[in-house]
């Protein structure tokens, strides 16, 4: 009884707490015509404090999500075109040189921002992908000598191009593994796309939508999201799925064992419950089931399976073998 009331008077705290997210929802459906998917994991990766990678051809309006998203919540936004002469300290900055003083001061890059858009992310060398990555996994950022903290909330968006594309390079696993979410961008329906041409043919220019939110309310939405409740079978069956990823044949699943070269790390252990948490969150929800659980499975894990030869021979996708492991590890 006194769990239950605790679970209560917890949903009641969710259910105010996540109004400003319906506001920005809103305001977003205003601006941003389908890709309701798209919109709902954006939101839960900043609740969850982790990054999304967002593939897609151009022109699908990423660019356009980020930036309401980004405004419509006050936060500081930078959009980072990534090309192939990049260096580090076009994203991080630099030591610069000042002679009245004699001394170098450092320059801060356009990371120092709550949200980054990371434009065209695999057109970029390699030296450019690891300065990134200290600041997505410590939220910092060493410019000369000196380690300086980003400001909070810090979330990348990354945008790709498919790896088809001409000048496109492969980000490293090590890389790809912070990113909490790798979601599609899909094209729009016929319907969408006549009004998406309905509403943008016109020549003004894109003004930023008024801020509806604050910082505080994200803290505060973050800290009832560590509250939520989480059972220990749900606990179990987050591991047996990403655990089934490097060992199928343990898992029952020998098909599977030429079918996957590596699988899914730890942090897709962790990624899982906490973009479960966030889903519930999102639908008011003080605890976690099952299917919070398959609801974000192959958004948190589609990037961290790496299919073999084989599987790429018998055009066996990610995708393919995370549907398999769903419909076969036991649902609690």
């Amino acid at each position: 009884m006194k769990h239950d009331a605790a679970l209560q008077e917890l949903t009641v705290r969710i259910t105010e707490a996540a109004l400003f997210l319906d506001t920005v929802s809103k305001l977003l459906s205003e601006r941003v015509v389908g890709q309701r998917k798209v919109l709902e994991r954006v939101f839960i990766a900043l609740l969850a404090n982790g990054h999304i990678l967002l593939e897609g051809v151009p022109g699908l309006a990423k660019t356009l999500i980020v930036r309401t998203f980004s405004s419509a919540l006050d936060l500081a936004f930078q959009r980072i075109q990534f090309t192939p002469d990049m260096l580090p300290a076009d994203l991080v900055g630099t030591m610069v040189y000042n002679p009245k003083e004699m001394d170098f001061y450092p320059r801060k890059g356009p990371v120092f921002a709550n949200i980054i858009l990371a434009d065209e992310i695999n057109r970029t060398p390699a030296k450019v992908q690891s300065a990134l990555l200290e600041a997505m996994q410590e939220r910092q950022v060493t410019i000369g000598s000196t380690t300086f903290l980003l400001p909070a909330p810090f979330m990348v968006l990354a945008t790709q191009n498919p790896i088809e594309h001409e000048g496109t390079y492969l980000l490293p696993e090590a890389q790809l593994d912070r990113f909490m979410m790798k979601v599609p961008v899909e094209y729009p329906s016929y319907d969408e796309e006549l009004e998406i041409m309905q509403r943008s043919a016109r020549t003004a220019v894109f003004q930023d939508v008024p801020p509806v939110a604050q910082k505080s309310e994200i803290q505060k939405a973050r800290a009832l999201i560590d509250r939520i409740y989480v059972d220990a079978r749900v606990e179990r069956y987050i591991v047996d799925l990403v655990t089934a990823t490097r060992d199928p044949a343990s898992a029952g699943l020998q098909s599977l064992e030429q079918m996957i070269e590596y699988g899914a790390s730890p942090r897709a252990s962790i990624f899982l419950l906490l973009a479960a948490k966030a889903h519930a969150f999102l639908q008011h929800r003080a605890y976690i089931t099952p299917e919070d659980v398959k609801e974000v499975a192959f958004d948190v894990m589609r990037h961290r399976i790496r299919p073999t030869y084989e599987a790429e021979a018998d055009d066996v996708s990610p995708e393919d073998c995370i549907r398999r492991i769903l419909g076969h590890v036991k649902v609690p």
